[in-house]
């Protein structure tokens, strides 16, 4: 399992990644919520710990809802020393999907993200993405965004969906390649460009909010700002 741990203790820190790895998880950490933020939409986990006093400027509740509202619907477990019932609802409102309060022993912790990450791959089949007002009906292959139907060709569709299920997070062009077109070499051509460019046309020009942007030296991201 791919864990995110963004906790700003290090004694913490290093006991719980310390624990995480010898039950045999693959691990990032951060120290501060805008490095956390970061992480977390520039790669894929399976479950993330967030500290819910964090430094940097983007406390955890911050950055839950940054990751909610773009779409990234990874599990979340909250650690926290507040303990009263107010602070634990805002949490769970602000996404979180469990909430931990300090001190806590490490063997509830793992069964806590163990049993998550068991929870989220048991969904049935996802049948509709959505992200901010956008909507895509895989089933009816229809796309609407601010309930105004987009009318796209197959491959545009193929493309839009790609980055709605890793909405928040960046799609490099080779991962587009290997998922889009089934390239698994690089067909040197600028056909990814040609696509992206047509698909702004039809789900972001005629609105004011962008969804699709371009990361510098890397590829894509679709989110909400």
């Amino acid at each position: 399992m791919r864990i995110l741990l963004v906790e700003d203790d290090p004694t913490v820190r290093g006991f719980v990644a310390k624990g995480l790895r010898e039950a045999g998880h693959v691990l990032e950490t951060a120290d501060n919520g805008k490095d956390g933020l970061f992480l977390a939409v520039s790669d894929v986990f399976d479950v993330i710990i967030l500290d819910r006093m964090l430094p940097g400027g983007i406390d955890g509740l911050r950055l839950l809802e940054t990751l909610r509202a773009q779409g990234n619907a990874t599990p979340v477990v909250l650690l926290s020393a507040l303990s009263q019932v107010d602070e634990r609802v805002a949490g769970l409102k602000a996404g979180g999907d469990d909430y931990l309060t300090k001190p806590f022993a490490f063997a509830e912790l793992l069964a806590r993200v163990e049993a998550l990450s068991r929870r989220s791959k048991g969904d049935g089949p996802q049948t509709r993405l959505v992200v901010a007002d956008l909507e895509m009906d895989l089933l009816s292959r229809q796309v609407k965004r601010a309930g105004q139907k987009i009318d796209l060709q197959p491959r545009e569709f193929r493309l839009l969906e790609y980055l709605m299920r890793h909405a928040g997070q960046v799609v490099t062009r080779t991962m587009l390649l290997e998922g889009v077109w089934d390239y698994h070499f690089d067909p040197q051509t600028n056909v990814i460009d040609v696509h992206v460019s047509r698909l702004r046309q039809k789900i972001d020009k005629p609105f004011e909010l962008p969804l699709i942007h371009t990361v510098r030296n890397a590829g894509y991201i679709l989110r909400a700002e």
